[in-house]
């Protein structure tokens, strides 16, 4: 194949310097930062006593990780758990969020299963709180946006029935959201067998050495194929000239 130089340089072999800090991968005002630092400020005493008891297998990911990775994705519209997995992957909010672990979608829908309860109850907070912040809008939930003034007895923008209303709607929401998670998994998980993925290679694809040499192999294939078809077309255009003659 031929070369030139007009091309700009492609190298995807090439060892790339990044920020060590992955903090340096969003800019500063990115929401990720507010959602991170908004639930630890919050009590997730109701998810993380199940684990005080267990001591046996590998530890399990952090609470406070999973709880911020769950509710940052169905906010933003991600609710199967195996497009969150890819997401830790291929999306730099959902990997600064994750801090580079990526938990498989079998860890991430089990950890919504378990502590779906405190989960909804914790989102609820979550959206309360950015709603008060001053956030019209989380990802693809709506928000009233009103701001808490520094002298809250004069604020009187909204009455104690259109908050519990409000929050009434913010509860069916997370709601909403927890259930077409739920949905989507079950969906998935009948398309591609528990454990599976839609995006998963075969185990002869998933490693170097040996998918090159399937490629080969499927590249062979295809030129025999093809030199097979233009035997076959010659004989036939042969066999047309010499009835024609």
């Amino acid at each position: 194949m031929k070369t030139t130089s007009r091309f700009r340089p492609y190298s995807p072999d090439q060892l790339f310097l990044l920020p060590p800090d992955m903090k340096q991968w969003l800019p500063e005002d990115d929401l990720v930062y507010f959602i991170m630092d908004l639930v630890k400020q919050l009590d997730l005493g109701a998810i993380y006593r199940p684990y005080e008891a267990e001591r046996r297998g590998q530890p399990p990911y952090n609470p406070t990780m999973m709880a911020s990775l769950l509710i940052y994705a169905y906010a933003m519209g991600v609710a199967s758990s195996r497009k969150i997995e890819k997401a830790t992957y291929h999306s730099i909010p959902f990997r600064v969020i994750a801090a580079n672990q990526h938990p498989d979608h079998d860890t991430i829908a089990d950890f919504r299963k378990r502590h779906l309860k405190a989960l909804a109850g914790l989102f609820v907070q979550v959206l309360r709180l950015c709603q008060k912040a001053g956030l019209v809008k989380f990802g693809h939930v709506a928000l009233d946006g009103t701001k808490v003034k520094a002298n809250a007895s004069k604020h009187k923008a909204m009455s104690y029935g259109r908050m519990e209303k409000k929050a009434a709607e913010l509860k069916q929401e997370v709601d909403r959201l927890l259930t077409q998670a739920e949905k989507a998994d079950k969906e998935e998980n009948a398309l591609y067998g528990k454990g599976g993925r839609e995006d998963q290679l075969p185990r002869e694809l998933q490693f170097r050495q040996s998918r090159l040499k399937k490629i080969q192999e499927a590249k062979d294939a295809l030129e025999q194929e093809a030199r097979i078809e233009a035997e076959a077309q010659q004989a036939e255009y042969e066999a047309k000239k010499k009835a024609y003659d």
